[in-house]
């Protein structure tokens, strides 16, 4: 048997000395460690492993919930625990999130309250199909609560400010920033003072259906808007005037404009993806967020612009880093419906989701974190293994470990499906490219193909 052995002369590392020994090399600073990495890979696997073990994203519903499908959600700037909601039954609810109790009850309009809107002045705007814009007071000082077999108010008027009468059936609702101005959507865009009985200004461009409309919180007089048409236009109310309008190959249902970023907005399509546009250069998306299998219904920012939530038609509700295209996380129920509204909190720790099983559901916006209050030491050891996760977030069993989600078997399913439908239309192009002549097909990146055009207002 032959042994073979290593042999390394310290002459060839170790520099000469005058004395007899030569001591082998050493780094004497205490504070490194020769199994640095490997300690801290081990323990950035451990926190990945308890990160996945205490994920329970559910907190709760707001108290009873509706009598129907929930449709809509309004976010109170001003206070981190007060939102409104409205149903399909005409319906809205103003909520308390502390208690997750309802303050106010008001039946509002005769069929479904298709938009609602809470004023810089605590005040409450909703519209719906019956063709009136309706103005509430959410002050408790101002009625006597009268709840009768959890009925809503016995007396329809109370609460109500002011109502404003509408030529058509009203499709969303949005309130400027700072001024008394509302805009609403519809088979017109419609600029409304608060003061007035009728609306200031039309802003329509085009004929067809107004789905959504939105203020940005930045650059508070711009407008935009998804409509039927397939188009997403933007409107200056400083003009009143549309700016530009860009037509996408798919109907988009909904709108939510970066707080951060004024420039930025991100838009809910039928074709299952989300897309993030700057409104500078619209002939390209910035992002593309996919992962949904059926048509995103709502689609918000958080407070601090780094990530978004869409709420979908396959029952599910997805967070998303803003700079990248994969969700991070996928919340679901047994008992949830299709999702058509989800809302970031004020303060960014919660996400809130309306369906039409009549629920307004409450989510961590970080499944594994918790509102308790941590000392000092528990605070470092948990922003300690943050960043150890994120530096060892590539690694193969860490990557791993972090992406695994249980989803519903139908998703499963239908994710298959799609996988395998995206994988045989590239296929064919690619068939086609290599057959046909050289340059007559080039390759169109995903976030322009889906733009069919982009009209500026010198152009209209």
């Amino acid at each position: 048997m032959k042994v073979k052995t290593i042999s390394r002369s310290s002459d060839t590392y170790v520099p000469v000395r005058d004395t007899q020994e030569s001591p082998l090399p050493r780094n004497l600073n205490s504070a490194l460690h020769p199994f640095e990495r490997a300690r801290e890979y081990t323990r950035a696997l451990q926190a990945t492993k308890l990160e996945r073990m205490f994920a329970k994203p559910f907190i709760g519903q707001l108290g009873d919930g509706h009598r129907d499908g929930v449709y809509q959600i309004a976010k109170n700037f001003n206070y981190t625990n007060q939102i409104a909601s409205g149903s399909g039954d005409g319906v809205i609810k103003y909520w308390n999130l502390t208690t997750r109790l309802e303050t106010a009850s008001f039946r509002a309009h005769y069929g479904m309250c298709s938009g609602l809107a809470i004023t810089p002045e605590n005040q409450m705007l909703s519209c719906g199909d019956d063709k009136t814009i309706k103005l509430w007071s959410v002050d408790s000082e101002e009625f006597d609560r009268d709840i009768r077999d959890d009925e809503v108010y016995t007396n329809k008027n109370q609460g109500l400010i002011k109502t404003y009468l509408g030529e058509h059936a009203f499709k969303g609702i949005d309130h400027h920033r700072n001024e008394p101005i509302f805009v609403t959507g519809g088979a017109q865009i419609q600029l409304w003072d608060i003061n007035r009985t009728k609306h200031t200004s039309d802003l329509s461009w085009g004929a067809d259906n107004v789905n959504t409309v939105k203020f940005n919180q930045t650059e508070t007089n711009i407008i935009a808007s998804c409509g039927s048409d397939n188009s997403i236009v933007l409107y200056d109310i400083r003009t009143n005037t549309p700016i530009q309008k860009c037509v996408t190959s798919f109907r988009n249902n909904c709108i939510s404009w970066n707080p951060m970023e004024a420039f930025n907005f991100a838009t809910g399509n039928e074709d299952h993806n989300a897309y993030l546009w700057d409104m500078r250069n619209m002939k390209k998306s910035l992002n593309i967020y996919k992962d949904h299998v059926a048509a995103i219904m709502d689609v918000d920012f958080s407070p601090t612009g780094e990530e978004l939530v869409t709420g979908s038609y396959d029952k599910t509700i997805r967070i998303y880093k803003t700079r990248q295209g994969h969700s991070r996380d996928i919340y679901h129920t047994k008992r949830m419906q299709r999702v058509f509204v989800t809302k970031f909190t004020t303060d960014a720790r919660y996400i809130l989701s309306g369906s039409d099983d009549t629920n307004v559901r409450v989510w961590r916006t970080v499944a594994s974190d918790r509102a308790n209050v941590k000392s000092m030491k528990q605070r470092s050891r948990l922003e300690y293994d943050e960043k150890l996760k994120e530096r060892f977030q590539h690694m193969p069993e860490i990557k791993r470990i972090s992406r695994h989600r249980h989803v519903p078997k139908v998703v499963k399913k239908a994710q298959e499906i799609k996988r395998i439908e995206i994988e045989s239309i590239k296929r064919r192009e690619e068939n086609e490219r290599r057959h046909a002549k050289q340059g007559s097909k080039p390759y169109i990146s995903e976030r322009v193909k889906h733009v069919r055009g982009v009209v500026n207002d010198k152009d209209s």
